[in-house]
């Protein structure tokens, strides 16, 4: 078993922060292959999405808003646009009674939906849950775990979580996971990042024990998206992230060169050994040595296997998924 400091280390997959979707599958046939894309039409959702499909995956696009996801999509072939709200629990179950009902097999699942540094909202029972920890990691572990008979059938499958070096500035808080003692929407969203992380973790240990999919986490760079919806345009000049003119910074990615790290890790037979890995650049990322989020590599709380394994019961017991399927939950 590949231990937690070995699995964090380059290795030299070819492509880079410059690298596109389209670059990482050129040559890559994915025809017969199922995948599904949260968020999958709009900013990075969209480009993974495209590139899939190119590639001839048969794309199913969760969505809110499902009207919406379908002119984004309109002309794109081999996309199915179909009702899920990633807060609401019931939705996720609903969607996946239907999805399994229809489709067998699951090859790829990216789990890229997301709220940032939103206003302080609540969901869930009773309306008790955070939203960004709801929506960016309650939902998506929910799915994952009713999706999983369709991922255990799939061909070498691959669950891909978008995390972020947003991660940085929070470990999960195990005392006040909710914010219920005050609210800070960026410490919100750095939790639920690190929380995309050690879902990967645990999830691939207990793909490679049996016959489940192997699952990493990856951090896009930076990249000025619809994400940044809830943050005024002010602050992001003030940020750095643009000019004032609306150009984004120097080092910031193209969606296309954003959405190049998610499909590398669904696809690459060089991560085949590395699963649980986080990876940043079309690569795996290295242990993060300092503060500096632009630099990126990954903390170590985002990778310990104790860490994930404690979030992952706490999440079976939030969501009541997780146990499900026997081979599921420590």
């Amino acid at each position: 078993m590949t231990t937690e400091k070995a699995r964090q280390r380059r290795i030299g997959s070819g492509f880079g922060a410059l690298s596109t979707a389209d670059d990482v599958l050129d040559g890559v046939d994915l025809s017969g292959r199922t995948a599904l894309v949260t968020g999958g039409y709009s900013g990075l959702g969209l480009e993974i999405t495209r590139a899939l499909a190119r590639a001839g995956a048969h794309v199913v696009v969760p969505a809110r808003r499902p009207r919406v996801a379908e002119d984004a999509l309109r002309g794109t072939d081999r996309v199915e646009v179909r009702a899920m709200d990633l807060a609401d629990q019931d939705s996720v179950k609903h969607f996946a009674e239907r999805f399994l009902a229809t489709h067998p097999t699951l090859d790829i699942l990216v789990n890229n939906a997301g709220v940032m540094a939103c206003p302080e909202a609540r969901v869930g029972p009773g309306g008790a849950w955070e939203s960004h920890f709801a929506i960016n990691h309650l939902g998506h572990f929910a799915l994952v775990n009713r999706l999983y008979p369709a991922l255990s059938r799939g061909t070498a499958a691959r669950v891909v979580s978008v995390a972020s070096s947003g991660h940085f500035l929070s470990d999960i808080r195990w005392t006040d996971p909710h914010f219920d003692a005050g609210y800070d929407r960026w410490l919100a969203y750095a939790q639920s990042k690190t929380a995309n992380a050690l879902f990967a973790v645990h999830l691939d240990s207990l793909g490679a024990a049996g016959s489940g999919p192997r699952a990493f986490s990856v951090h896009p760079g930076s990249i000025l998206t619809p994400l940044q919806r809830h943050i005024p345009r002010e602050e992001q000049i003030a940020q750095g992230w643009m000019s004032a003119d609306g150009t984004p910074a120097q080092g910031f990615k193209t969606p296309a060169q954003g959405a190049a790290t998610a499909v590398w890790a669904a696809t690459s037979p060089l991560l085949d050994a590395r699963g649980g890995a986080y990876c940043q650049d079309c690569d795996v990322a290295e242990p993060a040595l300092t503060d500096d989020m632009l630099t990126g590599g990954v903390k170590p709380w985002a990778t310990d296997p104790d860490a994930a394994a404690l979030l992952w019961r706490l999440s079976a017991e939030l969501t009541g998924c997780g146990d499900e399927f026997g081979r599921l939950g420590p």
